[in-house]
């Protein structure tokens, strides 16, 4: 199951045709997050909760509060 050591995947995806190379050619991150469909949003959820639960910390804790925990954690002030 998965890769296997040293197998490697295509530098880039190949586009099939040149509608298709057209149409990669705007799907970039900048464009996702721009459009920031629903299921992007439910991936960044359940990773915040994910890491929450990691630290033990409650699943609506505040980023500013997270932020400071972990500077805490890692000695800072």
């Amino acid at each position: 199951m998965g890769r296997r050591a040293g197998s490697r995947l295509p530098e880039r995806p190949i586009p099939r045709d040149e509608e298709a190379a057209k149409a990669l050619k705007k799907r970039t991150l900048t464009n996702l997050y721009n459009a920031r469909p629903q299921w992007l949003d439910d991936a960044h959820a359940a990773l915040d909760a994910a890491v929450a639960s990691a630290y033990g910390w409650r699943p609506d804790i505040a980023d500013e509060d997270a932020l400071r925990a972990l500077l805490a954690l890692n000695g800072g002030n």
